[in-house]
């Protein structure tokens, strides 16, 4: 069990939420004409860093992912009761 907790824990929700940040963020930034990030900085942090600036961003993947799954849970039980 511990395998599979660790596995959706960190793996999933970190590339789900990476992929939701690196979307929104493409799209804000080709908005404003500012840099871009790439996709394994939205992943992994920026390409210089420290060991909080890899957990931030890992946190904010999953605090992202929680919140997307959360409204998909929330469209879904109203859509169907």
């Amino acid at each position: 069990m511990d395998f599979i907790e660790i596995i959706t824990g960190r793996f999933l929700l970190n590339y789900i939420g990476g992929n939701i940040r690196f979307i929104y963020g493409t799209l804000w930034r080709t908005i404003f004409n500012k840099p871009k990030f790439t996709f394994k900085e939205y992943i992994k942090g920026p390409k210089k860093s420290n060991h909080y600036d890899d957990f931030g961003h890992q946190f904010n993947n999953r605090i992202i992912e929680a919140i997307f799954l959360g409204i998909i849970i929330f469209i879904l039980v109203n859509y169907y009761l």
